[in-house]
């Protein structure tokens, strides 16, 4: 439980640092952070001597790791872009519906049971992502897709049979091509900002790397541990951290019905963490 609600808690941090990147665009942003995520992996894979579990990897655990790889960018470059065009709430939101998505998948595909009281949560919390989805007037693209990239790449590391250190190495390599291509084309043509906004700049594109590296280790290694609903349902601590940033930071407006989601939601979370309390106390 610790992993995952500190990789949730450093996730919930990111509206804070990501706008620091600018001028560089969100995709420009998004191949820095693959590329150094890939480098700094790549290293303390070598200093942990940990290239055989890759080596010995079977074909399907590469399928799932390129996969893997695909989903969690695609993720990365749709909160970028949500992020540093001021749209953080729907962001927020994005993270609200992957909880729910991920509780369905792992029903679905990991025939994990939820009791009464999980069952009541997700329920809510249902009605308040409706709440927020369809009554507040607003497209949820961003926020759908966030949750699809997000959702599945959950449900790929929960079968993943090696490392979380091998497998995120493996998943930054698989894409690390692409983006260091994309970077130079950029450099090439004047468009790249690594080497024309200051040694301060560039310093931070690297920081990227280092700040997109630590929460997905911690995350992979809550998903070895946890059932992927319980997974899913802590997931609320960083929609609601960048939900508090989009009020107070960047004075986005939130209407009446997104506080009515977003409260719905909370009631939901509040209803499973009891649930959880109360399994645990019976455990001692």
């Amino acid at each position: 439980m610790v992993y995952g609600l500190l990789a949730y808690l450093l996730w919930g941090l990111f509206p804070a640092f990501f706008p620091l990147l600018l001028p560089a665009g969100p995709v420009e942003i998004l191949a820095h952070r693959v590329l150094w995520t890939a480098v700094i992996m790549a290293a303390a894979l070598t200093a942990l001597r940990g290239w055989g579990e890759l080596r010995r990897a079977s074909g399907r655990t590469w399928l799932q790791l390129i996969a893997a790889g695909v989903l969690i960018s695609t993720n990365w470059g749709i909160y970028v872009l949500a992020v540093n065009s001021n749209h953080v709430a729907d962001a927020a939101l994005g993270y609200f519906i992957n909880p729910l998505l991920s509780v369905l998948l792992a029903v679905l595909f990991l025939r994990e049971r939820l009791n009464r009281f999980q069952l009541t949560a997700v329920a809510v919390a249902a009605a308040g992502v409706i709440q927020l989805t369809f009554l507040s007037g607003q497209a949820p693209v961003m926020a759908i897709g966030m949750a699809l990239s997000f959702g599945f790449y959950g449900l790929v590391k929960k079968q993943v049979k090696v490392s979380a250190a091998a497998s995120l190495t493996a998943e930054t390599l698989v894409v690390a091509p692409l983006a260091l291509g994309f970077l130079l084309w950029l450099e090439f043509t004047g468009r790249g900002t690594f080497f024309t906004e200051g040694p301060g700049h560039a310093a931070l594109l690297v920081v990227a790397g280092l700040i997109t590296t630590l929460p997905l280790l911690l995350f992979g290694k809550a998903a070895k541990q946890l059932p992927l609903s319980t997974i899913g349902m802590i997931q609320y601590l960083t929609p609601t951290m960048q939900m508090l940033w989009a009020l107070f930071v960047t004075q986005e407006y939130l209407s009446p019905a997104r506080w009515a989601g977003f409260i719905i939601i909370w009631i939901a979370v509040a209803i499973y963490l009891f649930d959880l309390t109360r399994r645990a106390s019976r455990r001692v």
